[in-house]
C-alpha cells in the first residue's frame, strides 16, 4: 500500500480521479432520492417538503457555482478538489446522524443536504475543466466519457443500494449512507497526489464576465445547460418514487427498472460518443437526442402500461446522455478562452436546470392531486426548448463543426 501511494502519478491518474469525482457527485445527487418514501413514512414528511429537498440540493450547488470561479482561482484547483470531497463525505455522514439527533428530522435532512451539496457544487465546477486541461488528444470524446461516469455512479448507487436494502432492510439506510461516504474520503486523498494542469496556455488570460455576457452564443449555451439539467433530473429524481407510487411496483424492482435503467442508458449514450464521437457531428447528435428525449417523456407519462413507462425512463436516459457534456464541449470550442469562469457559469445554469426540472414536476404533480404522470408530461417543455436552442446556436455561430 505504501509503495502504491508513493508511485509516480501522471495525467491518466488525474483523469481517473476525475471519473471517480463524478461517481461521488452521483452518490450525493441520487442516494437520498431512493429514500423519499422512507423519509415520508419514517419522519412524516409531505411530498412538497420532499420536493424542497431536491430543489434545495441544487440551489446550494447553484450558489457554489456562482461563487466558485473566484474562490477556486484564489486557492487553486487541488485545494478546491480536496474540499469538495470533504464536504461530500461530511454531508453523507451527517445524513445518517442529524435527522436522529436534531429535534426536527426534516431540519437534519436539510442541513445534511446543504453540506454535501457544497461538495457537489464544487465538483460540478472543477471536474470538467481539470479533465479539459489534461493533455488528451480529443477533448470532446474525453468530456463525454468523463460524464458517463456520473451515469455509472448513478447506476451503481441504485444497484448496490437496492441489494443492500433487499438483504439488510431499508430501515438500515443510515449504515449505507456511511459506507457511501467512504468513496469521497478515499478519492479526496488521491487528489492530494495527482498532478493538476492549467486550463489556459501560459500567458493567456481567461474571458471576463462582461466578455461572456456580450457573446450571444454564451446565452444560448446557458439556456441549453438549463434545459439539459432539467430534462435529466425531471426524470432521474422522480423515477424511483414514480415507479413505486404511480406504477405501484415493488421498491427493489422499481428502482432497478426505473432510475438504474435510466442511468445505464444515459451512460451508454455518453460512452458511445466518448468512443466514436470523433466521427460524429456533435450538433446533429444533440438534436437527435432531444427528439428521443421528447418521445420518452411522452411515453413515461401517457403509456397505459407500467412496462411502457419504465421503457420511457430508459429511453430518457439515452436521450439526455449527450445533452450536458455536449453543451460543455460546444462552449469550450466556441469560447476557448472561457477559463474557469465559463465552466462555473455553465455549471450554474446546469444546476439551475437540475433544481427547476424536478421542482417543476413536483409542483405540477401536487397541483394535479399528486399525479406524477401529469408532472412529467408537463416537463416535456425542457427537451423541446433544448431542441430549439440547439438549432438557434448553430445558426448564430454559423459553424459546421459543432
Amino acid at each position: 500500500m505504501t509503495r502504491l501511494w508513493k508511485r509516480e502519478w501522471n495525467y491518466e491518474h488525474t483523469i481517473k480521479a476525475c471519473f471517480t469525482g463524478y461517481i461521488v457527485q452521483a452518490i450525493v445527487n441520487n442516494f437520498a432520492s431512493l429514500l423519499f418514501l422512507t423519509f415520508q413514512s419514517a419522519y412524516g414528511i409531505s411530498l412538497s417538503k420532499i420536493t424542497l429537498l431536491v430543489a434545495f440540493n441544487f440551489c446550494v450547488q447553484l450558489c457554489v457555482d456562482l461563487l466558485g470561479a473566484g474562490f477556486i482561482d484564489r486557492i487553486g484547483y487541488r485545494a478546491s478538489m480536496v474540499l469538495a470531497h470533504v464536504f461530500s463525505a461530511a454531508g453523507l455522514f451527517s445524513l445518517a446522524i442529524l435527522p436522529e439527533v436534531l429535534p426536527d428530522a426534516f431540519a437534519g435532512l436539510l442541513l445534511s443536504v446543504m453540506i454535501y451539496a457544497v461538495g457537489g457544487g464544487l465538483l460540478e465546477v472543477l471536474v470538467s475543466p481539470v479533465v479539459e486541461s489534461c493533455p488528451t488528444e480529443n477533448k470532446e470524446t474525453a468530456m463525454s466519457l468523463l460524464h458517463s461516469f456520473y451515469c455509472w455512479g448513478s447506476a451503481g448507487v441504485v444497484l448496490f443500494s437496492s441489494l443492500f436494502f433487499a438483504v439488510f432492510g431499508v430501515e438500515r439506510w443510515r449504515i449505507l449512507a456511511v459506507l457511501w461516504a467512504l468513496v469521497p474520503v478515499v478519492n479526496g486523498l488521491v487528489f492530494t497526489r495527482v498532478p493538476i494542469y492549467s486550463l489556459l496556455e501560459e500567458g493567456d488570460q481567461g474571458m471576463s464576465l462582461p466578455e461572456l455576457f456580450r457573446n450571444r452564443a454564451f446565452w444560448i449555451i446557458m439556456l441549453l445547460m438549463v434545459c439539459a439539467g432539467a430534462s435529466e433530473h425531471a426524470v432521474a429524481q422522480w423515477a424511483s418514487t414514480f415507479a413505486e407510487s404511480a406504477l405501484e411496483i415493488p421498491k427493489t424492482i422499481g428502482d432497478l427498472a426505473g432510475p438504474m435503467f435510466f442511468a445505464l442508458l444515459m451512460g451508454t449514450s455518453r460512452a458511445f460518443y466518448g468512443k466514436y464521437g470523433a466521427g460524429i457531428h456533435l450538433g446533429r447528435f444533440i438534436k437527435a437526442s432531444t427528439v428521443v428525449c421528447i418521445f420518452s417523456f411522452l411515453l413515461i407519462s401517457l403509456s397505459p402500461w407500467p412496462a411502457g413507462s419504465l421503457l420511457g425512463c430508459g429511453l430518457c436516459g439515452l436521450g439526455v446522455g449527450i445533452l450536458w457534456p455536449g453543451s460543455f464541449s460546444m462552449a469550450a470550442r466556441i469560447m476557448p478562452r472561457g477559463g474557469t469562469l465559463l465552466f462555473a457559469m455553465l455549471a450554474l445554469a446546469g444546476d439551475l436546470g437540475c433544481s427547476a426540472g424536478p421542482g417543476f414536476v413536483g409542483m405540477v404533480s401536487s397541483a394535479a392531486g399528486g399525479n406524477l404522470h401529469t408532472g412529467i408530461l408537463a416537463a416535456v417543455l425542457f427537451p423541446a426548448v433544448m431542441l430549439a436552442g440547439c438549432c438557434l446556436l448553430l445558426r448564430v455561430t454559423r459553424s459546421t463543426d459543432i
